[in-house]
């Protein structure tokens, strides 16, 4: 008797570890899929499945089950599905986060739940502050605007405006984009900030116009830079000899042939162009252009594929553990991505990459955010 109950207790305990073994590992990606800013949950959602399909839907043995819920740009919805995937689908990683005050949301329940959180979009500086579990696979606004600014130092710009969108990545931009240049010695003539709700960029292009600075310096959310160049083209201020110097969020590569010729010259700062022509970058948006036909990648594309990318890596060093484990491993991964070299600094737990100058260009009949020669 004994004896059968030993060997039936090990059959309970292997049967026990095997179900466990194919339990999947699951990831709960949170971003707007309707609203404004429904073109960036497009696009993390396709580079989410055109990774997977790339590179497999397993780690360490465990399927990686993917649960999209769409937030609508809606920080307190954000907050709620954040909430259920933890408590209640028991996900292992929170990722996407579309703008900021998104991320912002999230911040307390990833410490709270200790589970890792991946921000692939959402750009203010502050957001690896607000919890120890996130990781950020996107980009910050100092880290694209202060080149912007030492462009215009070296290219002899005397007097600039900045334009931004009055929320927390447009203060970054702004505070970044003045402090930089005026340290060169650049003049700021005024600091212009515009509504996130229902902006209407017209009385503020008028002010541009009339402080009759060389360079505007822009940075607003993607979804509304075509609004932005439609508007300063209409209001005349390029025939007024004022150029657009921008982060590459103005000028989106999923949406800059929709700006047309508005759009050509503008100068850009950003860390991602689909025109980047390494090796790597180039199967990327072929894979991503056969996958998603008459599509382009974009940078928020590329910080849903390379965050992916950085939770697999993750996973394959913890052999599928999360929590504290994974967030330790995702601090010491670095590869070679779309937009070039990419690593974790661990200590801010912030991406580490290259930032680059773009001019927008027509290539082959299409705009594109071409590299300028450093």
């Amino acid at each position: 008797m004994h004896k059968r109950r030993f060997l039936l207790a090990a059959v309970a305990l292997a049967s026990a570890a095997a179900i466990q073994a194919q339990e999947s590992i699951k990831i709960g990606l949170v971003v707007p899929m309707t609203g404004p800013f429904a073109s960036t949950g497009r696009q993390v959602e396709n580079n989410v499945k055109l990774y997977q399909s790339l590179h497999g839907d397993s780690v360490a043995g465990r399927k990686v089950e993917v649960i999209l819920k769409d937030d609508g740009g809606v920080a307190d919805t954000t907050r709620r599905l954040a909430q259920e995937l933890v408590l209640k689908d028991k996900v292992s990683v929170l990722a996407g986060f579309g703008l900021t005050p998104l991320a912002f949301a999230t911040a307390p329940i990833a410490t709270q739940s200790k589970t890792p959180m991946v921000v692939m979009n959402a750009a203010t500086a502050a957001i690896t502050e607000r919890s120890p579990f996130i990781v950020r696979s996107g980009f910050t606004l100092p880290q694209v605007t202060a080149p912007a600014a030492q462009w215009a130092l070296k290219n002899g710009v005397k007097r600039v405006v900045t334009l931004v969108a009055d929320y927390g990545p447009g203060l970054d931009a702004e505070k970044t984009f003045v402090e930089t240049y005026k340290a060169g010695g650049g003049e700021i003539v005024e600091s212009l900030r515009v509504p996130m709700a229902n902006p209407d960029f017209a009385p503020f292009l008028q002010r541009v116009r009339d402080a009759k600075p060389e360079v505007v310096f822009v940075f607003v959310p993607s979804g509304m830079g075509a609004g932005f160049m439609k508007q300063f083209t209409e209001r005349g201020l390029a025939q007024a000899g004022i150029r657009v110097l921008a982060t590459g969020d103005v000028v989106d590569d999923d949406l800059l042939n929709d700006m047309g010729d508005a759009a050509l010259g503008v100068i850009s700062s950003f860390h991602y162009s689909a025109a980047l022509p390494s090796a790597v970058n180039r199967k990327y948006v072929a894979d991503y252009t056969k996958a998603y036909a008459s599509a382009r990648p974009n940078f928020h594309g590329v910080g849903a594929y390379d965050g992916m990318h950085l939770i697999y890596e993750g996973l394959k060093k913890t052999k599928g553990e999360g929590g504290q484990a994974l967030l330790d491993a995702m601090k010491a991964v670095s590869f070679e991505s779309p937009r070039g070299k990419f690593a974790i600094d661990p200590a801010t737990r912030e991406v580490v990459q290259d930032v680059r100058l773009h001019k927008v260009e027509r290539v082959g009949g299409q705009l594109f955010n071409v590299p300028l020669a450093p």
